[in-house]
């Protein structure tokens, strides 16, 4: 057997393994009963064990040192490029270390779920105190510049991007959406219309339909916080929330479409090599945001949503519904701010979590620090625990460094619809029939289809002509303060 054929047959198996991993973790997040909690635990911590070993295997490092020196085609060029930064990466991680932060993972997306219930950020510190120590050792073994643990965890989402660098973003990013919330502070957003469950799911379901949700390769289902899993190119898997009234359910559930189109529109050449996945979480929440602000959000849109829910038994305006979408107000919760104020969440969360992982804030001191860092940022009193600091699952599951994607997807998606708008026209006529196959197909050929092969920056760069900036975004929602 060649070397590349044993590289790419053991690229193979860690597909494999990972695919396993996201059906236990999405079985454990949608279908699981709750005491099967802790083994699955067990479970997670086992199999990330083995895909560990076999990701550090000493005779993987021999056959890149082989194929170093060899002249390959472009594509394998890149599988080698991509497993040699994997396979030097993963080697500076103790195995028993990646079964612990598994486990630890597990137990505490569970010690969350219960607290954010009883409003007890009490009894969850304790699985969150451990998961921080646990991101700032597994972030320490990657630190191979010195820059830091945090520079390292960022580094598992968005390869390349720099710290200092995103900080500074989110600095010009604050101060100008701090202007334009000022601007429009007499302003009030209007209320969302009220919407059975029923109809929610109803509404959900058809609207997912006419852009290619089908029971034969997907499933929509629901969990305590959204989500999109993928185990292969045909096995796709969103989930979405209902609450009494609202339009979170369909918002979410185009967000959640956004992701799993890119992972099915991936060139199928890569599909079972370390390329056939999204490149990066920024790029991923790119593709999430697009479709939520940019589709989802769109005023000819709000002409097919509102007829969707008519259909499912609700009776509301297009204009209503555009209004209450994109209408401007500070608000507790995350995933229900609207476009202009939802990035200033994510700069709190990254200003925290950043925090948290160098020393500069203990665990329990952190509820005092969301209530200062919403006051300052958004001019908002937290009144519970549940709708600050414990509103969102990834800090419970040992995920720092993610949170920066979000708003950063929020930038990159907007330079992506002003992409789109040049290179296709306006899409306004298309999306008041419910008309996405452009988008669709723009989004494959510019963005989805390079995997791996691009790291964010490039990504952004190859399909706009520009690195990440802040100005498409503010081009976006500046009418929305007015």
């Amino acid at each position: 057997m060649r070397t590349i054929e044993k590289l790419r047959g053991r690229l193979g198996e860690l597909c494999d393994l990972a695919a396993l991993e996201m059906l236990a973790s999405w079985d454990q997040l949608v279908m699981m009963p709750e005491q099967g909690a802790p083994a699955r635990g067990r479970q997670l911590g086992t199999l990330a064990r083995v895909a560990h070993e076999r990701a550090i295997a000493p005779e993987i490092g021999a056959w890149l040192e082989e194929l170093g020196e060899r002249e390959l085609d472009p594509l394998d060029a890149d599988i080698v490029r991509l497993a040699r930064r994997d396979w030097q990466r993963a080697r500076r991680v103790p195995p028993e270390l990646t079964a612990e932060r598994s486990q630890a993972q597990v137990e505490g997306q569970e010690r969350w779920r219960v607290a954010r219930e009883r409003d007890d950020f009490a009894s969850f510190a304790p699985a969150l105190r451990r998961n921080v120590e646990l991101a700032r050792a597994y972030g320490a073994c990657l630190d191979e510049e010195g820059a830091g643990a945090y520079q390292a965890l960022v580094y598992d989402y968005d390869y390349g991007l720099q710290v200092g660098d995103i900080a500074r973003l989110f600095s010009e990013l604050s101060a100008s959406l701090s202007a334009l919330l000022a601007d429009g502070s007499g302003r009030r957003r209007p209320p969302e219309p009220a919407l059975p469950v029923e109809v929610q799911r109803r509404a959900v379901e058809s609207t997912l339909g006419r852009i290619g949700v089908e029971r034969k390769s997907w499933r929509v289902d629901v969990s305590a916080h959204p989500f999109t899993a993928w185990m292969g190119r045909r096995d796709t898997r969103m989930t979405t929330r209902y609450e009494e009234a609202g339009l979170e359910s369909l918002l979410s559930a185009l967000h959640e479409y956004g992701h799993a189109l890119y992972e099915r529109q991936i060139d199928p050449a890569l599909e079972g090599t370390n390329l056939g996945t999204g490149t990066s979480m920024s790029a991923h929440e790119s593709q999430s945001k697009l479709w939520e602000n940019h589709v989802a959000r769109h005023p000819a849109f709000a002409r097919v949503l509102a007829a969707e829910l008519r259909a499912a038994g609700a009776e509301v305006t297009p204009e209503e519904l555009h209004g209450s979408m994109v209408g401007v107000e500070p608000t507790l919760v995350r995933v229900s701010a609207d476009p202009l104020t939802y990035p200033l969440h994510i700069v709190l969360r990254f200003e925290l979590e950043r925090a948290m992982i160098e020393g500069s804030l203990a665990v329990e001191d952190l509820p005092g620090a969301w209530q200062d860092g919403m006051r300052r940022l958004l001019g908002l009193e937290v009144p519970s625990d549940a709708l600050g600091c414990m509103q969102d699952i990834h800090w419970s599951a040992g995920s720092f460094g993610y949170f920066p994607s979000y708003a950063i997807g929020c930038l990159l998606a907007a330079a992506l619809w002003e992409a789109i708008e040049r290179d296709t026209g306006r899409r306004a006529e298309d999306l008041e029939r419910g008309e996405v196959g452009p988008i669709q197909a723009w989004l494959g050929e510019r963005v989805h289809r390079y995997g791996r092969r691009l790291d964010t920056v490039p990504l952004a760069e190859a399909a706009t002509g520009a690195g990440l900036q802040v100005d498409p975004f503010l081009r976006y929602v500046e009418p929305f303060a007015a």
